[in-house]
């Protein structure tokens, strides 16, 4: 999130839509985010133009040029915005309990078992940390 003033600036949905092209794919030409977003929704190249621009002003993204071309980039990384994201909406939603976020995740996503050994994985490693403190 990017700090005006005394407000939070918050992402909007298409905003983490293309930020999250960028995080996963690297520095980006508008015409390649256009074509990598993932709700595959037909969207004119100018407005996802005007976004990215609009997010560069905000602070989310920069840009250099490839010779005509402007490369966007993510200003910041995905826990920079995420980590916020996430614990107000722990707090909001959830009552401040990881447990209910996890329940609600794994209630609407596919998860298969590679994804579950993955998530059993994680937790493990935290509690390792957490042991060590």
């Amino acid at each position: 999130m990017i700090t005006g003033g005394n407000r939070m600036q918050k992402p909007s949905e298409l905003e983490l839509k293309i930020l999250s092209v960028l995080w996963n794919n690297g520095p980006c030409t508008v015409r390649a985010v256009l074509g990598l977003l993932p709700d595959g929704k037909q969207r004119a190249y100018t407005t996802i133009l005007s976004t990215m621009q609009v997010m560069e002003k905000k602070g989310f993204l920069s840009h250099s040029r490839d010779g005509a071309a402007h490369v966007f980039t993510p200003a910041l990384e995905r826990d920079a915005i995420m980590r916020p994201m996430m614990g107000d909406l722990m707090r909001n939603v959830f009552s401040g309990k990881p447990s209910a976020v996890l329940q609600c995740l794994l209630d609407e996503a596919s998860v298969d078992k590679s994804e579950l050994t993955e998530i059993r994985r994680l937790i493990r490693e935290y509690s390792k940390q957490l042991n060590k403190e």
